[in-house]
């Protein structure tokens, strides 16, 4: 019994120190995915600042055309005609705007998420290989 006992303690004194390196080896992939993610995060919000700047520029740009050119109708019928033409074509923008703005939200949701799911995935994984 004690030759068994004195066995094992050296079969675990010689896989401790491996078992101890893969799990700092593991958590340090997890960190870099963290990193990995957060840096497309912040290059995602650069885009989606840039998108929203966009289009609120060409908003209000198109809206001080508008105002000109009802400033220039001659009666009331066609001030109503140029105003209702102005709302539609700015409806229709915003919902092109939106349309776009979920792609883009849709994108950025899976691609910062990828490196993440990876490391659930190799997790599960590892998981697996204990129970098998």
């Amino acid at each position: 019994m004690t030759a068994k006992t004195s066995t094992a303690k050296k079969a675990k004194a010689t896989t401790a120190p491996k078992g101890i390196e893969d799990v700092t080896a593991f958590g340090q992939l997890n960190v870099d995915a963290l990193t990995k993610a957060s840096e497309l995060a912040t290059k995602a919000a650069e885009g989606i600042n840039e998108e929203i700047t966009s289009y609120s520029k060409k908003s209000f740009e198109d809206g001080v055309a508008a105002a000109k050119d009802l400033a220039s109708a001659k009666t009331a019928p066609e001030f109503f005609e140029k105003q209702s033409a102005f709302a539609q074509a700015a409806f229709e923008g915003f919902v092109a705007q939106a349309t776009k703005m979920n792609e883009i939200f849709s994108a950025t949701a899976k691609e910062v998420t990828a490196p993440i799911g990876e490391r659930l995935e190799a997790a599960t994984d590892t998981m697996k290989s204990y129970t098998v």
